[in-house]
């Protein structure tokens, strides 16, 4: 397997700057499966994503299942962005409104540039399968250690609407953007990424 970035870097039919495969990692959000007595909770969302990936002959790296808390969701996408066999990182899980849904809030901190065309779109498509109840979805997304970041909701179908229709095709492109800019070979290290919190 090659884990170095530069040796997966290459162009699409048009020119443009891709990384593929994608090496993903993936974060479920969740306190009851996080609390559950099985070794390996369900986990369908996670599935559906590492589904999604593997479809189109991307690799999956590391899953992660946390509880619905603000430090455990960023402490895990913090963790994941900084490594450098970590090209995309999607969290499934906490996105609504309820009082324990705040993984937005933990992803979008660690947030340096925003992508806001992809809520925007992922509401518009959510539209055309819930109808008015798309408004209830927080799904967000940004570039976090040059590490295109998606949060999605955790049901199925959202995954796999967000998945098929709008990462997956797009993310070789993000990722590649997003790591043009580098040269180097080594993990991004987290003392250079410091908490300012």
């Amino acid at each position: 397997m090659t884990t170095d970035r530069d040796d997966r870097r290459g162009t699409d039919d048009h020119g443009h700057d891709i990384i593929d495969p994608l090496y993903v990692g993936i974060v479920t959000v969740s306190s009851s499966r996080a609390q559950a007595d099985e070794a390996e909770p369900d986990d369908p969302g996670g599935d559906t994503i590492q589904e999604c990936f593997e479809a189109e002959g991307h690799e999956v790296q590391e899953r992660l299942l946390v509880r619905d808390d603000y430090s455990s969701i960023r402490t895990a996408v913090r963790g994941l962005v900084a490594r450098r066999d970590i090209d995309v990182v999607v969290t499934t899980g906490g996105t609504g409104v309820t009082a324990d849904d705040v993984s937005p809030e933990a992803t979008s901190s660690l947030f340096e540039r925003e992508l806001p065309g992809f809520g925007e779109l992922f509401r518009s498509l959510s539209w055309d399968e819930i109808g008015t109840r798309a408004m209830a979805s927080r799904a967000t997304a940004g570039i976090a250690v040059d590490t295109p970041v998606f949060c999605l909701p955790g049901s199925t179908g959202a995954c796999q609407t967000a998945c098929e229709k709008l990462i997956v095709p797009e993310t070789p492109h993000l990722a590649g953007l997003a790591t043009r800019h580098r040269t180097e070979a080594t993990d991004q290290s987290l003392s250079a990424y410091q908490d300012e919190n």
